[in-house]
Order: C-alpha cells, then sequence, then structure tokens
C-alpha cells in the first residue's frame, strides 16, 4: 500500500538515529481510505535518490528549481507550510542549507506529522573539515630510501577526518590514543613516518612504502575489520568492544617495519560523541559514492522505520541502487589509476574534497567552498601558477556558477584560457542540482557523474 499519514503509526525510535521524526502520521480518515501521499526533498540529489528508493510509492517534490542549486538557495515563503503539510521531508542537517535546516527543526517544534530524515545522520566522523592543511599533508622527503635498511625515528597517526594527531610511537611504545569507531561505521587514520634523520618517506599505494595495520594475534578480531588504502587506514565497527592493533610500513609487499613492541588499543563503540564532526565541515558528502551509499541506506531505513509495510521494497530499491553507486566508485578508481597527473584546475567553488581524498587526485580551485566567493587578484594569479607549471590543458568548470548552465561559461574559466596555454574546457558536477538539457534528458545523480563528471576529469587528468 502507499504511505500515508492518514494510515501509518507514529515512527519508532529506531528512525531517531537515522534523522529526525517530528510526531507521528495521522489515523485514516472517515472512509478508511489512505490520502494521496506526498513528500519533499530539499535538492537535486536528495530527491533523485529518494525517487529511486520510493518508486511510485511516495510522490517526492524538488523545491529547487532546474537550473538552480539548493547550496545557498532562498526558499519561497509558502514553502515551510507546503513541507509541513506533506508526509516526509529529507535534508541534510546542515548550516550550508540553512533554509532546509530551518525548516526542519520548525516542523519538530511544532510537532507535525512529517517525518524528518536528515540523510548525513551517522556521517560525522566521515565530514572533512573545510580546506585546512595540517601535518597529516606533510610533503615527503624528495631522497631514495632503501625499504632494507630504513630506520623508523618517528612515526604518528593522525585522525584522517580532521587532520589531529592523536597517537605517536616513541621509541618503543605508544603515547595518545586511536579515534573511536562507531559500529557499523568507520574512521580512517594516516600515518606519519620519518626516519633517524628526520626525513618523512613517500606513503602511498603508488609509492615507494604503503601504510597498513593488522589485529595483534589472539586478540579480538570480531569488533572491526582492517584495510589499507595505501597511504591511509580504515577501521570498520563490527560490534562494540576493544582490540590490539599493530601497525606497519610496508615496501613491495613486505613489512619493513612495525609497531609490535607495544600494541595500541582500537575501540568500537555504539555512538560516537556530539563533537565527532569537525566545527567547520564541507558538506558536500554526496559527491561521494562511497558516502553517497551509506546516505541511500539512510533515507531507506527511515522511510522503512516510517512505513513499516513498504520497508522490504524501500531497502531493496536502496540495494539496487548502491549497487549502481559502487559501479560510479569503480569508474573513479580507474579514472585514478589511468591518470597521468594527480592535479586538475577548476575555476570555481571547491565541491569535491571528498573525491579528492577518496581517490588520491587534487582540484585546485581558486577560492573555497562557497558558490558566492569571489576571486582575488591573488587567488586569480595562483591558478595561473598552477597552470602554468603543470602544463594543464583543459580547464574545469560548474555549469551552475554561470547565468545559463546550458550555454555559458565562467569568466574564470575564460581568464584562464586568455593567460596560459590552456586550449580546453570541460564541465563537472558535484550533482547538486540540474540543467534544462539534463533535465530532458532524465539525468539523475549517476548518469551527471558518468556523462560529465567522470568525462571531463579524465581529460582533466590525462587519463582518457
Amino acid at each position: 500500500m502507499k504511505l500515508s499519514r492518514r494510515s501509518l503509526l507514529c515512527a519508532s525510535t529506531g528512525a531517531l538515529a537515522l534523522g529526525t521524526v517530528a510526531g507521528c502520521l495521522s489515523e485514516p480518515g472517515e472512509d478508511g481510505s489512505p490520502g494521496e501521499t506526498e513528500g519533499y526533498a530539499a535538492f537535486f540529489t536528495l530527491w533523485d535518490w529518494t525517487e529511486e528508493i520510493v518508486g511510485d510509492e511516495i510522490e517526492i517534490t524538488n523545491p529547487v528549481d532546474v537550473g538552480e542549486m539548493g547550496h545557498g538557495w532562498e526558499p519561497p515563503a509558502d514553502l515551510q507550510r507546503n513541507v509541513a503539510g506533506s508526509d516526509v521531508f529529507v535534508y541534510l542537517d546542515t548550516p550550508e542549507f540553512s533554509w532546509a535546516q530551518d525548516i526542519a527543526d520548525e516542523i519538530a517544534d511544532e510537532d507535525v506529522d512529517t517525518v524528518l530524515i536528515d540523510a548525513m545522520g551517522g556521517l560525522e566522523n566521515q565530514l572533512l573539515p573545510m580546506n585546512e592543511e595540517t601535518e597529516a599533508d606533510r610533503e615527503p622527503a624528495d631522497a631514495e630510501f632503501d625499504p632494507e635498511t630504513v630506520s623508523i625515528g618517528d612515526f604518528a597517526v593522525y585522525d584522517g577526518q580532521t587532520g589531529d594527531e592523536t597517537a605517536d610511537w616513541h621509541i618503543d611504545h605508544w603515547h595518545g590514543e586511536l579515534p573511536a569507531i562507531p559500529v557499523d561505521g568507520s574512521a580512517a587514520v594516516e600515518g606519519i613516518f620519518e626516519d633517524d634523520e628526520g626525513r618523512v618517506l613517500p606513503v602511498g599505494t603508488d609509492e615507494q612504502f604503503q601504510f597498513d595495520a593488522r589485529i595483534v594475534d589472539g586478540a579480538n578480531e570480531d569488533v572491526l575489520e582492517i584495510a589499507s588504502e595505501g597511504d591511509e587506514v580504515i577501521f570498520h565497527g563490527e560490534e562494540t568492544g576493544r582490540t590490539r592493533v599493530v601497525f606497519e610500513l610496508v615496501a613491495d609487499g613486505e613489512v619493513v617495519w612495525d609497531t609490535s613492541a607495544d600494541n595500541v588499543t582500537a575501540e568500537v563503540v555504539e555512538e560516537l560523541g556530539d563533537d565527532a564532526a569537525p566545527d567547520f565541515y564541507d558538506p558536500h558528502v554526496w559527491a561521494d559514492p562511497v558516502l553517497a551509499q551509506r546516505m541511500v541506506e539512510t533515507i531507506a531505513d527511515g522511510l522503512g522505520e516510517a512505513d513499516p509495510d513498504n520497508a522490504e521494497l524501500y531497502a531493496a530499491n536502496a540495494a539496487d541502487y548502491v549497487e549502481r553507486l559502487e559501479d560510479v566508485h569503480d569508474q573513479f578508481e580507474q579514472l585514478a589509476a589511468d591518470a597521468e597527473r594527480d592535479v586538475a584546475v577548476l575555476a570555481g567553488h571547491d565541491a569535491f574534497q571528498y573525491l579528492e581524498k577518496r581517490y588520491d587526485f587534487e582540484i585546485h580551485t581558486p577560492v573555497g567552498i562557497s558558490p558566492d566567493a569571489a576571486e582575488t587578484e591573488s587567488d586569480i594569479s595562483e591558478s595561473i601558477s598552477v597552470v602554468e607549471e603543470l602544463d594543464i590543458d583543459t580547464i574545469l568548470y560548474d555549469p551552475f556558477e554561470t547565468p545559463d548552465p546550458d550555454e555559458d561559461i565562467p569568466q574564470m574559466v575564460e581568464l584562464l584560457l586568455e593567460n596560459t596555454d590552456a586550449d580546453e574546457y570541460a564541465p563537472v558536477t558535484p550533482a547538486e542540482g540540474t540543467t534544462a538539457e539534463w533535465n530532458e534528458r532524465g539525468w539523475g545523480w549517476i548518469e551527471q557523474m558518468e556523462e560529465v563528471t567522470i568525462p571531463s576529469l579524465r581529460q582533466a587528468l590525462g587519463a582518457e
């Protein structure tokens, strides 16, 4: 049956962990029949994902017009009333979408029967701070290292989310502790290795050394799983509890140094504290196909809690869509593997930090994450220098930073083409909105990535 506020029971407390549930849905009408069901999603991506999950069960509205972004958007005066009169509101609980955050807060305070689902729920420890360089970003020494004779003088572990140092290896023992790992979630750590001369070793998938870890023999292997990305180690929480971990420096598949002289504790907790997210974080989580999978599952879980009769359908639709998102992730990984360079230039704001971190390439932008930020002369000069020094031939741009996304290119693109040897330009999109052309073609988040962003990044990074 269709989801209706006239036929649903009050959402259970399980949905509260996914987002916020305000009130419960009303009883059936006088004739006992369900009413027409509808919901709202705060911007294009959330609308597209929710549509994929609900199928024909709920009519979902995206209030943001074609050609506009939800980031920085100003809603019409009657939108709050319309959302409060609907069954479901899918949004991001972040100040960067303050209009949606305000509407959700008002609905919660008024105790009306709209189910609120924060698609970012549970991602607190995955959020990245706003473009702040930390000690974890130190460049490796320009030197040759012999894996057979290398001697580690200092080893420090950094929280992969914040870049803060959390633990340090001193001679033969530890100071500090590892970040907490949420059950059914993950925590990433990065390692900085220095030799006896204080030189930072090159660590990464394509570098001379790789960073890895393992559970100590005999310790509890059920609480977490460990995966290495070359330059970082990711702990996936399986069940609450503690175990002991050894960190390893690897070269040519062989461990050349480890911390087995003194093990460190990794703890999986039920949930992280309120301070798990950085104070100022990048909200563009939806651009990452791996985090997108978590968000889709969160939306489906919230809908299933609210509408148990259709929970299996929502879960099945979400699972099918997650497989498609995983395929996009594979395409990005292949792009990164094929790339001849690891830096591209985007003539616009930075909406791709999560992709940069995930796939280990850099997208240089003249300004930060705000689409309203204006370039200074220094910003422009720096971008010109990057294009010239790296011999970049393709300038990327976001179509939504122009008056007409289907026709225009930003002035910053023209400026870079005029002042460098670059002679090509190509669009990329974090899929925050849709243009008239893309809308006519029926492109959703996946199609925008596969038809626009991935091909353009391949061109810009020399992975064609």
